[in-house]
């Protein structure tokens, strides 16, 4: 063998054995893989690199054979180290989601669209309304921030969003100090629908507020059962942004016996606001459940706890846009549209349509599906019905093999648009347990109900549409998600 074919296909042979070795460390990082099929894995890439490292430097003496071993140590390579990436890839995913972040708490100065005012500076010995006791600690925080730009001001403080807004646009005063997580309240308010058409923002501050919605991690994931709050900011900024809590869902999951439980909190709910000091939010305060959000996921855990008496394991913080892009990144989900749940395209839907039966949606279908209440008589009720519909369409596609088509995209989305303090591990021991068992799931669904009424809420210091939870209901969740949770034999045997 002349001397530069030998230094070729030792070189080659030295690739071979890094990029299978990138591939054994990256599997052996993620710890979602099965052991039995690690070890056979690692087993069959080791005997073809050794057999094929033999061949191409020692047993072939023809040319031929040495190009054609040399051709299949090249394909493994490429293989090992295509896969190795995508192994890396969902290892930087899992770190990602499962990493506490510092939420943030936008609060903006806004002045009428209309005037002259450009900068924070124009508003010198000028008058800015703000909230008296709602959001108080953002709301003085932002004043501090304002006169270290050496502007003072007139301050006139108000109790409510309401209150603060009529007197801006009545001009009483010439700009408002406003929390980005309230703004969605205002132009929930009728009179108020055009707020942000109307106004703009001329200065921010950005407050970071710790996560402390700390993991109340089981022993074994995969054989203790668990729940896991699956909570859908509001947020249009990003996923750390503190925004209200527009759906809301406690998982129930029991290894054991395949079964999950969708047990889903109409977003109107009233409830006894609980939270910790540092959340910021007025505690033992009646308000709806969507505004715990606004101080944050532990807020609304906490609350919800307190409502239906469970312990909740897990948090999942789920972006705005997220079920756009984790549809999409799917290729489409398949859902089951029952009749009362179709919607015919109208002003009102804002040209929003879905006919009943079988669909096979994308994912700008899939959010508008998720949202619309206006369109049905049950309003919200429907809307949480439709929510665990577009779930289980996600659960399905999620944990069927045609995911590894999508796998790339899919790994982007997650990435950018969910939030959980599960471990890595944790995901990856789901994940084994996923791919080991082939579980046939079944899924259970119950929604809370209540009725109607219009009652003062905390967070915006103003009368509004609540739904008065039913007792009964409350109590039917209770005694569900304890039968799912302390289940110990799968009915799916």
């Amino acid at each position: 063998m002349k001397k530069v074919e030998r230094i070729l296909y030792v070189t080659l042979s030295v690739l071979l054995v890094l990029c299978t070795g990138f591939l054994f460390y990256e599997l052996i990082t993620l710890k979602a893989i099965p052991n039995q099929f690690l070890f056979l894995a690692i087993a069959v890439f080791c005997v073809l690199d050794v057999l094929l490292i033999l061949l191409v430097n020692f047993y072939f003496k023809k040319k031929v054979g040495r190009i054609i071993s040399a051709i299949f140590m090249v394909l493994i390579m490429v293989v090992s180290g295509t896969v190795g990436y995508y192994v890396q890839a969902t290892n930087s995913m899992l770190e990602k989601i499962s990493t506490p972040s510092r939420g943030a708490n936008m609060v903006s100065v806004i002045v009428k669209e209309s005037s002259d005012y450009e900068t924070i500076q124009d508003l010198k010995e000028k008058t800015i309304g703000m909230l008296s006791t709602i959001s108080k600690d953002r709301t003085e925080t932002c004043v501090k921030d304002i006169e270290s730009h050496h502007v003072d001001f007139e301050s006139q403080k108000y109790d409510s969003l309401s209150g603060m807004v009529d007197a801006f646009y009545k001009y009483e005063v010439d700009a408002i100090i406003l929390p980005e997580s309230s703004r969605s309240a205002i132009t929930d308010m009728e009179d108020f629908a055009n707020f942000n058409i109307n106004t703009r923002v001329i200065f921010q501050t950005e407050i970071e507020v710790n996560n402390n919605t700390e993991a109340k991690s089981v022993d074994d994931i995969m054989s203790h059962s668990f729940n896991v709050l699956i909570t859908g900011s509001d947020s249009r900024v990003d996923i750390e942004e503190n925004a209200r809590s527009d759906v809301n869902m406690v998982v129930t999951v029991n290894p054991n016996t395949q079964t999950i439980l969708l047990t889903s909190i109409p977003r109107d709910y009233y409830v006894t606001t609980v939270c910790d000091a540092d959340d910021g939010c007025q505690n033992g305060a009646m308000d709806k459940l969507t505004h715990t959000g606004m101080n944050g996921v532990n807020t609304t855990k906490m609350t919800i706890e307190n409502l239906l008496g469970i312990e909740i394991n897990y948090t999942f913080k789920v972006g705005f846009d997220s079920v756009t892009e984790v549809v999409n990144a799917l290729g489409g989900i398949d859902v089951n549209v029952p009749e009362e749940a179709a919607v015919a395209s109208s002003t009102q839907t804002k040209g929003f349509s879905i006919a009943a039966g079988q669909q096979h949606i994308d994912g700008k279908t899939a959010l508008n599906f998720s949202r619309e209440r206006y369109a049905y008589v049950d309003g919200d009720r429907q809307r949480t019905r439709n929510q665990q519909i577009v779930l289980m369409g996600i659960i399905d596609a999620v944990t069927s093999p045609s995911v590894l088509m999508n796998y790339t995209s899919l790994l982007e989305a997650l990435g950018n648009t969910f939030e959980t303090n599960l471990s890595s591990d944790e995901i990856a021991s789901l994940v084994q347990f996923q791919l080991d068992k082939n579980p046939s799931w079944k899924i259970e669904q119950y929604m809370l109900d209540g009725t109607g009424d219009s009652l003062m809420c905390a967070e915006i210091g103003t009368t509004a549409y609540v739904m008065i939870p039913d007792q009964a209901t409350v109590k039917e969740a209770k005694q569900k998600i304890s039968d799912v949770l302390h289940a110990d034999t799968s009915t799916n045997e």
